[in-house]
Parts: C-alpha cells; structure tokens; sequence
C-alpha cells in the first residue's frame, strides 16, 4: 500500500515537472516562431510532455524507493554515530546558511525564468557550505557558545552508556548464555535479531533429528531467558533485505545499534573484528575463567582412557580440561593422585601434563 502512495506521489511529481519543463520551453519566442505553434498545439504539447514525465517517475519508482532507502540507511547510521553537539552546530551552520541564501532572493528572483531556481540552488549550496564549516570548527565554536550542564551530563551519560549484547545463533543453541546472564555478569539489554529467530525456527524444522534438537533446545534457551530471568531481552524486528548472509547482517545491526556480538562462530568473531565490531566469544570466556594450574601442584583424578603416546591416560577435570597422565595407562578406571608437570595452553583450550604422585 504503502510503495503504491510512493508510486503515485512519483508520478504526480513528474507530472507536474513535465509541465513546468514544457512551460519554461514554450516561453522562448524564438521556438515559438520557429515551430509556428497555436494555442492549441501549445496546450497538447504540455500535456504530451506532462505525461511522458509522469510515465518515466512511474517506471523509475523502484529504483528510486531502493536509493531512498539506502540513503535513509546511510544517514541514519551517520546521525547515530555522529555526536549530539555535531549535530547542534550543523543545524546551526545550515540556519545561517539559508538565512544568507534568502538575503539574495529578491536578486535571484528579478532574474527572468531562472530565478526561482537560481534561490532553490543558492540554499543548497550555502546551506550545505554553512553546516559543512560549523561541524569543522566545532572546536573554536565550543569555546565561544557555553555548553550547559545539561548537555555535558547527556555527553557524560552517553560516554558511559551500556552497549547492547547481540546474539547469534550459535551461541543461542550453545545454552551457556542463560547460566551468564543469570549470574549477572552481562549488563544491558540483549538484542535477538528477527533474522536469527528465523534462522533458529528453520533448524528447530529440520528433518535431522540433531539439528531439530538444537533448534528446539535454542527457542527453550530463549524462553527460558525471557520469562525466569530479570533481564531485559528485546526482538529487533528489521530486516536486512539487500543482505544475504546471516553473520552479515549480525555485522550491520552491530554497527547501527552500536552494539557487541556475543558468539561461539570463529569466522563471525574475525569477521566482526574487520568492520571493527566488538565481539564476546563465550569460547574464549569459558577458557578465560578455568583455574590456573602450575607445575608441582597435586591434585586427584581418574584415569578413563590411554593417551595417544605409549603408557599415558587420560583424565578430565569437571570444566573440561584434559589431563595426560604420564604412566596413566595402568591406572584406567582408578581415581589416583597425580603431580602437574607442565601446561599447555593451544587454540582449542588448555591442556595439563601430570604424572603419578607414586612415580
């Protein structure tokens, strides 16, 4: 409904365009004397003229509603970053501007045909000119115009204002997130995409028993969140039509809500960190917050399998880690004493030699 008001409202526009351009070229006494038109063939070429611009904004009107789109996009993402005194001084440049602009309007307007629009392309141009100049001597201009307090409490406000957690889809099928939130660690609303919620009910419907499980274990994950938890979680409904991948658009809203992500995905978390997104692995958490072990400390395991290398065993500790046992093999299926060695600490986590305390 709406894209067909947008449509008619195009086509009326050019409409009158058409009109205004037919007007202007028939004013030339010279076309007229040369074309040897009457007042009638005047009329029907306006109209002709009229129309054919009204048929072209009618056949132009999606891409034009696609730029309109991408430029509404554009400039919100601007105005979000952009900080509220920019925004001040711009909207005060732009006003001096057109007021300047307007000075000249009773010049501009003595000029035949052209004047009118003479006064529409002075305004742009100085207005722009003026809020281009306040933005950049922004700082001069702070030091003549007071800030109030008011404002200096707002700048402080959003300084230390809490970001927004975004989550993606593995990191809601994962289910660490409930237990974090519910410890309180996070702060700030959590942001559940319409796309990722989507994406989560695809899985729930798979036919493989696996991914339906997951996907099923997701949506308890975020109902659970909503109802049990005091914490604030919110469905961002917008959608990023124009963008196909779902870590993408993860990406952009980061960027529009000025956001962090919250994932286990690897490749989101390097792609994040290119477009300069702050990201929160809870991989990376988990390993962060296991208990640091050092050469010479005991501890108790229990040895539940032989390692890869002749005579050792395999233990575990209750957060994962794994334990190699030198000499451990014997021992399967016995809880013993052991003495760390060495740790090790790779990519997928850390990893703990020990030894029998007998040895």
């Amino acid at each position: 409904m709406i894209y067909r008001i947008i449509q008619a409202a195009l086509s009326l526009m050019g409409l009158v365009l058409g009109y205004e351009i037919s007007t202007i070229v028939f004013r030339v006494n010279e076309l007229l004397r040369l074309l040897s038109l009457n007042d009638t063939s005047i009329i029907a070429a306006k109209i002709v003229c009229s129309l054919i611009f009204a048929m072209i904004f009618y056949l132009l009107t999606p891409k034009l509603v696609l730029w309109g789109t991408k430029a509404r996009e554009w400039l919100e993402n601007r105005l979000q970053k952009t900080p509220v005194r920019d925004i001040l001084y711009g909207f005060i440049g732009l006003f001096m501007g057109l007021v300047i602009a307007n000075l000249f309007s009773g010049a501009l307007l003595s000029i035949p045909w052209m004047g009118p629009y003479l006064l529409i392309v002075a305004n742009l141009v100085l207005g722009y000119i003026g809020a281009s100049v306040a933005i950049k001597k922004r700082e001069e201009l702070s030091a003549l115009i007071p800030i109030p307090v008011w404002q200096k409490k707002q700048q402080s406000a959003s300084a230390n204002r809490i970001k927004p957690k975004i989550l993606d889809t593995s990191v809601i099928i994962d289910g660490r997130i409930a237990d974090i939130c519910q410890t309180g660690f996070l702060e700030g609303p959590i942001i559940v995409p319409s796309f990722v919620l989507e994406e989560l009910r695809h899985i729930a419907d798979s036919p493989d028993v696996l991914k339906r499980n997951r996907g099923r274990r997701g949506l308890d994950i975020l109902n659970r969140m909503q109802k049990e938890m005091n914490i604030e979680v919110q469905i961002y409904e917008r959608d990023f039509d124009d963008i196909a991948e779902v870590d993408s658009k993860l990406v952009k809203l980061a960027q529009i809500l000025d956001g962090k992500i919250i994932t286990n995905d690897f490749n989101l978390n390097k792609v994040a960190e290119l477009h300069k997104v702050p990201v929160l692995n809870i991989n990376e958490l988990a390993n962060a917050v296991k208990p640091i072990v050092l050469p010479g400390e005991e501890m108790v395991v229990q040895v539940i399998k032989d390692g890869k290398e002749a005579g050792q065993g395999v233990a575990y500790l209750d957060d994962g880690t794994m334990i190699v046992v030198d000499g451990g093999k014997k021992h399967i299926g016995e809880t013993i004493g052991v003495m760390v060695t060495s740790v090790l600490q790779t990519a997928a986590g850390r990893m703990i030699f020990a030894k029998p305390k007998s040895m």
